[in-house]
C-alpha cells in the first residue's frame, strides 16, 4: 500500500515558485507535452503525486528529469498551478533526497545557509593566502593542487554515493533487473547525455537553448581541463594559452546570455529563479571571467603586484567545486543524464 505524507506539498514548496492545489487535473499539461504517450501521462502524474503526498512514488520515478522545462504545460495551464515549476521543485527535491550529506536540502531552502557558505569559503581562501603571506607563486601552486584535488574528492565522496543511491531507488527498488549487457549497452547513451544533453531537442522551442548550453559546457569542460590538465596559468605554450582564452570567453559570453534572460524573464523558464538557478549562472561567469583576467594580467606582467586577482579567481573556484558542484544546480546535468541511463535499463527490461 502506497504512503501518503500528508505534509509533502508543504515541503516541496520550500523548493520552488508554484501552486500544487491550484491543479483540477484538467489534462491540459499531458496534452500538449511532448513526452506523453499512451503509456505515460506527463506530467500530469507527477502533479497528482505530489498532490496526494506520494513521495515514495516520486523517489521512485525518473519522470521529473526527462523534463526539459520548455514552459508548454505552464503556460497553458488554465489555473495557473505551473506544472513546469513543479517539474524542477521536484528535480530540486530529488537532489536532497539522493545527497547523503543533507547538505543539497538546506542550501536550496536557506537562502541564508547558502550565502554562509559562501563567505565562510571565500575567508578560508584569504586566510590561506595570509598564511603564506599572499606569496604568488606559493597560493598558484597550492590552488592547482586543491583543483586536482577537489576534482577527484567531491566525485568519489559526494557525487558518485549518490548516483548509486539514485540507482537503488530507480532501478534496484523497483524490481528492474537487468543483465549486465545492458548497462554495458546504454553507457554510449550515457555518455551522449553527459557532453550533449540531447534530450533538450524533443522540446519544440529548445533549439537555440540546447545549442548554447552545448556550447557552455564544451566550453568548461574545456577550460577545466586545460586549467587542471594542461596547467594553463603556468604554461608558456602559445597554443595553449589562446586555447584558454577562448575557452574563459565562451563560458563568461554564453553564461552573460543567461544571466540577461533571467533578468528579463523573456521565457517561462527564466520567470521562478531560484538562488541556486542564480548561483549557477552567476558563479560559472565568473569563473570564466576571473580565469580570462588571471592569464591576462599574467601575460601584460602585473599578477605579481596584484595577487588579488588570482584571490579572487581561487575564491570564485572554491565555492563553485565546493558547494554549486556537489550541492547546486550543476548536479541537473548529471542525474539527468543517469536518469537516461537508467530509463534505457527500464526499457530493455520491459521489452522482454
Amino acid at each position: 500500500m502506497a504512503r501518503i505524507n500528508p505534509e509533502f506539498t508543504d515541503e516541496l514548496i520550500k523548493y520552488g515558485a508554484f501552486d500544487p492545489n491550484a491543479c483540477y487535473n484538467c489534462g491540459n499539461c499531458t496534452a500538449v507535452c511532448t513526452l506523453s504517450d499512451e503509456n505515460n501521462s506527463f506530467p500530469r502524474k507527477m502533479v497528482r503525486y505530489s498532490v496526494l503526498g506520494l513521495d515514495d512514488e516520486i523517489k521512485a520515478s525518473l519522470d521529473p528529469w526527462l523534463c526539459y522545462y520548455c514552459g508548454e504545460c505552464s503556460i497553458t495551464c488554465p489555473r495557473e498551478a505551473d506544472p513546469g515549476e513543479l517539474m524542477m521543485s521536484l528535480r530540486r527535491w530529488l537532489i536532497s533526497k539522493y545527497d547523503w550529506t543533507g547538505l543539497s536540502g538546506l542550501l536550496y531552502k536557506s537562502l541564508a545557509a547558502s550565502i554562509s557558505a559562501f563567505v565562510l569559503l571565500a575567508a578560508v581562501v584569504i586566510w590561506f593566502g595570509a598564511y603564506w603571506h599572499f606569496n604568488l607563486e606559493t597560493v598558484m601552486h597550492y590552488g592547482h593542487y586543491f583543483e586536482i584535488a577537489a576534482i577527484s574528492l567531491v566525485f568519489l565522496a559526494i557525487l558518485l554515493p549518490n548516483i548509486i543511491y539514485m540507482w537503488w531507488l530507480t532501478v534496484y527498488k523497483p524490481g528492474i533487473k537487468a543483465p549486465i549487457s545492458v548497462y554495458i549497452k546504454a553507457i554510449g547513451e550515457l555518455v551522449v547525455h553527459l557532453f550533449t544533453q540531447k534530450r533538450t531537442l524533443s522540446c519544440d522551442d529548445n533549439q537555440l537553448r540546447w545549442f548554447e548550453h552545448f556550447i557552455m559546457v564544451l566550453g568548461y569542460l574545456g577550460l577545466l581541463f586545460t586549467t587542471v590538465f594542461l596547467d594553463w596559468f603556468s604554461t608558456q605554450s602559445m597554443f595553449i594559452i589562446v586555447l584558454g582564452y577562448v575557452e574563459s570567453a565562451i563560458i563568461f559570453i554564453v553564461t552573460f546570455d543567461f544571466i540577461r534572460r533571467r533578468i528579463q524573464k523573456d521565457k517561462e523558464i527564466s520567470k521562478h529563479s531560484q538562488p541556486s538557478d542564480w548561483f549557477f549562472v552567476i558563479w560559472l561567469f565568473m569563473m570564466g571571467l576571473t580565469a580570462f583576467l588571471v592569464r591576462l594580467f599574467m601575460d601584460v606582467n602585473i599578477l605579481e603586484n596584484n595577487i588579488w586577482m588570482y584571490l579572487v579567481n581561487l575564491i570564485i573556484l572554491v565555492q563553485w567545486a565546493l558547494i554549486i558542484v556537489p550541492f547546486g544546480k550543476w548536479t541537473h546535468f548529471l542525474y539527468r543524464s543517469f536518469a537516461m541511463y537508467f530509463a534505457n535499463l527500464h526499457r530493455a527490461t520491459l521489452a522482454k
